[in-house]
């Protein structure tokens, strides 16, 4: 497929912040890249407004035009949100196509979403984008005046559009809302459970696929690029004294994510409320780290995620010359922290032994001997505790479970006290 020739533009009020303005075109080039567009140019404007007719100022609009027809440029790509009336005002201006960080992160998720309830949260967020842009998209739409008599066949097309979509989005949130009904069965099923849930969060890139596949030892598909992964993923994890837990990865965030996106996916995003844990995966390596943490953290925020002990997990310390020098400067984080390397394995030791301590500090070893006579009270201990080993030994079945003392009074009789061996 031909890669489109992109030119790119941010916008800022304020000098001071070029330095945040350059990471965030840098990420914006990686966006594009992502989706398939050959970068010829980047654009900063400093203004001490944002122009309501264009976003950016007349002037840097000629420029543009001006680039385009020299460097032959497919599209402009913008680091920004536009409105509908300053997207057409630029596409009436500009001579090629125009569109903006909302669009340029839709267009990346519909080429990453494989699986059916994936696409069609992409696609609703895609026609919720859309609708109010309706207007004036195209020359065959080109409305006439409004008023009696100026009503053409332009403005019939445009509704007929409109209406299109309308019902077509009614239809995606109906197979949509049967999914989160699905999902929220299969939540309640694992509520029943004692086995605890970990959701792994993070900006996009930060390697949460990796740390995934290491905790879980899966091959899940991992990749240097943004949102490699869409569709949520829940595997057990092993943990120290023979534990697990259930854990589940879905997609990065990135700031200024859509909301759209946001609203799509939250059948998919329901997943973090009902964990007994989160794992927030930072890029220790990027310059913007604390600005990205700021970001997820809003975004879980919105999402309602609140009450749910948080373990910062600090990422690629690898990418550190001196890393022995860095763990000691950074380890009195002042929220419950682990500095790993999930590429090379370094740290993950640490992190299985947080994990274990922070998901079963409630929880205590416990073996039984059950008479085979009474085996049918076995098939109860599954929904209290944790089973992990079960034996036929002579008259007996003996089992090791991890569970809450208050849960095992019941089984007293049963206790064996000297089943360390096994």
């Amino acid at each position: 497929m031909k890669m489109e020739k992109a030119i790119l533009v941010h916008m800022s009020t304020n000098k001071k912040e070029r330095a945040e303005a350059e990471e965030s075109i840098r990420e914006l080039r990686g966006l594009a890249q992502t989706a398939g567009a050959d970068i010829l140019q980047e654009i900063y404007q400093f203004r001490s407004d944002i122009s309501p007719k264009f976003f950016i100022g007349r002037g840097k609009v000629e420029e543009i035009v001006c680039l385009i027809r020299e460097t032959q440029a497919d599209l402009v790509i913008f680091d920004h949100r536009l409105s509908p009336i300053q997207q057409k005002n630029l596409e009436d201006e500009i001579p090629g196509k125009i569109i903006d960080r909302t669009q340029l992160i839709l267009d990346i998720f519909a080429q990453r979403a494989i699986s059916k309830e994936g696409k069609l949260q992409v696609e609703l967020a895609q026609l919720n984008y859309l609708l109010p842009r309706l207007l004036g998209r195209g020359k065959a739409l080109s409305r006439l005046g409004g008023g009696i008599g100026t009503r053409g066949p332009g403005e019939k097309k445009l509704e007929e559009d409109r209406r299109r979509i309308q019902d077509r989005i009614s239809r995606i949130k109906k197979e949509i809302r049967r999914v989160q009904e699905r999902r929220t069965r299969q939540r309640k099923s694992r509520r029943t459970s004692p086995i605890p849930t970990v959701s792994l969060v993070g900006y996009t890139n930060t390697g949460k696929s990796t740390l995934f596949n290491m905790l879980s030892q899966e091959r899940m598909f991992t990749s240097s690029q943004l949102f490699a992964t869409l569709d949520p993923v829940l595997r057990r994890a092993h943990l120290p004294d023979g534990l697990y837990c259930f854990l589940s990865d879905t997609v990065g965030f990135i700031k200024k994510l859509p909301i759209e996106l946001i609203e799509a996916f939250k059948a998919t995003l329901e997943e973090i409320k009902e964990s007994d844990c989160i794992l927030h995966v930072i890029d220790t390596n990027s310059s913007l780290c604390n600005a990205q943490i700021e970001a997820v953290e809003k975004i879980l925020s919105d999402l309602g995620v609140k009450d749910i002990p948080i373990i910062k997990t600090f990422n690629k310390i690898d990418l550190f010359p001196n890393k022995e020098e860095f763990l000691i400067k950074n380890r009195d984080f002042p929220h419950p922290s682990v500095y790993l390397s999930a590429k090379t394995g370094d740290g993950i030791p640490e992190l299985r032994k947080k994990l274990r301590l922070f998901l079963f500090q409630n929880m205590n070893f416990y073996y039984l001997r059950i008479p085979k006579s009474k085996k049918t009270i076995i098939s109860s201990f599954s929904k209290w505790s944790i089973v992990l080993k079960k034996r036929e030994y002579r008259e007996n079945i003996e089992i090791k479970i991890m569970a809450d003392p208050k849960l095992v009074l019941n089984y007293t009789p049963y206790i064996e006290r000297g089943g360390t061996k096994w």
